[in-house]
């Protein structure tokens, strides 16, 4: 039978509050470190040299072809054997960053190619750096594209984290799961979990809505690429 009054002590159970707190440190510092290495994975895809296009290949082959859940159990219980410990945060977060930045890698290599190839063509003939065409140019216009993806990741991301509970990581199912030893109000537990859950996303969807509107806002207010160009052109002409 259904207990509203164990429903109500589990939405105000420190446990399950700061259960919720570790979710998001967890899920923000999981795609803080993921992203970058996005990036870096993205652009060894698109080398010009086989070896790094197959290292990177491989790489992201192997994240996605594979659950994270077996990925986190080898690095927890697999790398010790070899001789590398990791405490329980470490190996999750290891376990989150690897995983999510193959899935993020492939986000910022469709931003990247849904920007004309002629545009960084022109950049570098004005004779701009590589780097400097991939930031100033391409980075701007591919952000547009890369935002709403990015933003559905970060909201996966903070559901998948309960994966991490398997290694003892005590994030907001772990912490319920302990709760619900001292009454056995298993229905009462989970469903006071996943108006957690849904709080958070949520709250990230309004997050994500701002940043989508603040990034078309600020390329509309921005001078495109193309305009950049032919001021350059322009500036040189008249020297």
């Amino acid at each position: 039978m259904w207990s509203w009054d164990a429903f109500f002590s589990f939405l105000t159970n420190p446990q399950l509050v700061q259960g919720a707190w570790t979710t998001i440190w967890l899920t923000t510092v999981s795609m803080a470190l993921a992203l970058p290495l996005a990036v870096l994975v993205a652009l060894g895809r698109a080398s010009r040299f086989r070896p790094v296009r197959l290292v990177t290949g491989f790489y992201v082959w192997l994240m996605r072809g594979t659950p994270l859940l077996v990925q986190l159990v080898i690095i927890y219980t697999g790398l010790p054997q070899l001789g590398l410990r990791l405490g329980v945060i470490s190996a999750a977060l290891t376990g989150l960053v690897l995983n999510e930045a193959a899935y993020l890698s492939e986000i910022v290599r469709a931003g990247v190619m849904s920007v004309p190839r002629g545009q960084s063509e022109a950049a570098r003939a004005l004779g701009m750096p590589p780097w400097k065409v991939f930031r100033v140019v391409v980075m701007p216009q591919a952000l547009r594209v890369m935002v709403p993806p990015l933003g559905n990741s970060f909201n996966g991301l903070l559901k998948t984290t309960t994966l991490v509970s398997v290694i003892s990581v005590e994030e907001l199912l772990r912490r319920t799961q302990f709760a619900v030893q001292t009454n056995f109000r298993v229905l009462e537990g989970l469903t006071a979990a996943a108006l957690y859950y849904l709080a958070m996303t949520t709250l990230w969807g309004l997050v994500q809505r701002w940043l989508e509107i603040r990034v078309g806002r600020g390329h509309e207010n921005r001078p495109t690429a193309g305009r950049r160009m032919k001021s350059a052109v322009l500036e040189l002409e008249t020297r």
